[in-house]
């Protein structure tokens, strides 16, 4: 089905634009926006549901090519001016979607073998827990486990900065408690990055199964998880300050689980 909207004011995109903004409108439809065709390819690929499609009439046809799923869903053509309404940013080659939502569980996450998880503890910024799921991504993590999460996974910015892993990467919200038994049930080693009665991170066995923790850069884990660890782990500091970036951290803990792995 296809339909041509030419007003901003279109109820269409009135809710379109509410998804973007709202979290809580995002929690009660079940519905999140993607847009871009990198990310919209990678979230198809991932086998999420698309509920409609709006696409800039100028590239409606080079579009219905590349993504053959409009030709059996709802398409909205939209004038440029329209079009400009909903586009978060630009360059985004003139397609937006509205997808449904997925809720994956730990149970979802279990592995058998020596799997390699990500754990972030409320973790607020998204642009930093995009950039997590872009070097867990890279890393080949087995997922990414967000606690006590302070922001949704489908926020278009997290979405933006991930530039589609949140797609490529199993994500899951939960509680700490639940992540920790998840962990132990399952016999994955827990290894929390704190500066506190740690030890260097590559003097750590992480060839087995294991669960990267970190927390905050402002405040770090909370006692749960320092509690629960099998191993406090730090990246050492040579200059005059004593954290970073956590997203810089994840990478390098997580690329250092790659070389011990692949020798």
């Amino acid at each position: 089905m296809i339909q041509e909207i030419t007003s901003t004011s279109n109820s269409k995109i009135k809710k379109l634009v509410a998804l973007q903004q709202k979290s809580s409108e995002r929690r009660e439809s079940a519905l999140f926006v993607v847009e871009g065709r990198r990310e919209l390819k990678h979230c198809l690929d991932a086998g999420y549901s698309v509920e409609a499609f709006f696409v800039l009439d100028s590239a409606y046809e080079s579009l219905s090519r590349e993504f053959p799923q409009m030709a059996s869903g709802k398409v909205f053509v939209l004038s440029r001016q329209v079009y400009e309404k909903i586009a978060y940013r630009e360059g985004t080659e003139g397609i937006v979607a509205e997808v449904h939502a997925k809720a994956l569980t730990l149970e979802q996450l279990r592995k058998e073998g020596s799997p390699l998880y990500v754990v972030l503890e409320s973790v607020e910024k998204p642009g930093n827990l995009g950039a997590v799921l872009r070097s867990a991504d890279a890393a080949g993590a087995d997922g990414v486990i967000i606690c006590d999460p302070l922001t949704d996974l489908y926020n278009p910015n997290l979405i933006r900065a991930s530039i589609g892993a949140v797609f490529t990467v199993p994500c899951v919200a939960c509680s700490s408690q639940e992540a920790i038994r998840f962990f132990k049930e399952n016999s994955v080693s827990i290894l929390t990055a704190q500066l506190q009665d740690s030890s260097l991170y590559y003097d750590c066995d992480m060839r087995k199964a294991t669960a990267i923790v970190m927390g905050t850069e402002s405040s770090g884990l909370t006692r749960i998880w320092r509690e629960a660890a099998d191993a406090h782990i730090r990246i050492p500091m040579l200059g005059q300050l004593d954290s970073l970036n956590v997203s810089v951290s994840a990478a390098i803990l997580l690329f250092e689980s790659v070389r011990q792995r692949n020798g």
